[in-house]
């Protein structure tokens, strides 16, 4: 039983990492949409490439670090339970304030198109309930390929619409010093909530697709917040489409490429409700261009039933 004095001390660095996030999203959302403005990139890509990436560091952390003490469980569970906290619990608690979270078409087809297809890979490749080295390296290899795509479709546009103002070296430093107070709060926010966790004796899968995944995903719910009160829908989902993409193709791939996870035959579950998750959200943002508070109230539910399983000890269990 963790004495009263540790609890205290996780309930602190809890709510210093939480400032810390929200403050480095600030930082983050701000610099990053700047840079996009002066260099003709549109907020989107930045929110699919930059921004995207920074925020899912501390997945690639705690996925890596549990990949090389060989717990598959938490590996894995941590890519599955972010990118289910990413649509669910994020997308659509953020459609359900009084923000608008839009979608241009373009975002569904391309973007869109690519998520689906690589939850469908995933799921493909686990069909042995093992991820190989070199299905690890297809996946990487994919998100490279549709990084390099993102910025060479935007060239010709960039020819035509590139803002001349002068280049602003603090933009960059801001954009530093925001992607370090987003992953380092992250990183201190997962430690001292899987510490309260394990206290309460959950399991390793479970604190993996609840307690971590959701602490590793507290930079996507800052920056996307705080996108969306600025009036940049296009970083809010864009960010959120990035973040999973780079969970599931850059963060499981290269977890695989280090060390080749085994899960068991259930985890397929939460794969399986990811990938109906990102249908049922793409659905709904391509029939309107837009979320409306009833479907994000529905995204948040799906997500809210799939943690109550996995809590209840109904959900994959890794021995």
């Amino acid at each position: 039983m963790a004495s009263t004095t540790a609890v205290a001390v996780d309930l602190a660095l809890i709510s210093g990492s939480v400032a810390a996030l929200w403050l480095g999203a600030e930082r983050l959302v701000g610099s990053a949409t700047r840079i996009a403005q002066r260099l003709g990139v549109s907020d989107l890509v930045i929110g699919l490439s930059v921004v995207a990436i920074g925020t899912s560091a501390p997945e690639f952390a705690v996925t890596v670090d549990a990949a090389l003490t060989g717990r598959a469980d938490i590996a894995v569970g941590n890519v599955v339970g972010s990118n289910l906290f990413n649509l669910g619990f994020i997308l659509g608690g953020v459609a359900m304030t009084s923000v608008t979270v839009a979608a241009a078409p373009e975002v569904i087809r391309r973007d869109g198109t690519v998520l689906v297809g690589g939850s469908l890979l995933v799921l493909g490749f686990l069909r042995d309930l093992e991820l190989a080295r070199w299905e690890g390296a297809v996946l990487v290899g994919l998100l490279v390929a549709y990084l390099v795509y993102l910025f060479v479709s935007e060239q010709s546009l960039k020819q035509e619409t590139r803002d001349r103002r002068e280049f602003r070296r603090r933009d960059v430093a801001l954009l530093l010093v925001g992607l370090g107070l987003v992953v380092g709060g992250g990183r201190l926010l997962v430690g001292s909530a899987a510490d309260l966790a394990r206290a309460a004796g959950l399991s390793e899968w479970v604190i993996g697709v609840t307690v971590v995944a959701a602490g590793t995903s507290t930079p996507e719910l800052a920056t996307s917040v705080v996108a969306a009160r600025r009036g940049s829908a296009g970083v809010t989902v864009g960010n959120l489409i990035g973040s999973d993409l780079f969970n599931l193709l850059g963060v499981l791939g290269l977890a695989a490429i280090i060390r080749p996870p085994t899960v068991a035959s259930t985890a397929i579950q939460g794969l399986l409700w990811v990938t109906a998750l990102v249908l049922v959200a793409l659905a709904m943002l391509w029939s309107e261009g837009e979320l409306t508070r009833p479907e994000g109230a529905l995204l948040v539910g799906i997500a809210a039933v799939r943690w109550a399983l996995d809590l209840a000890g109904l959900g994959p269990s890794v021995p």
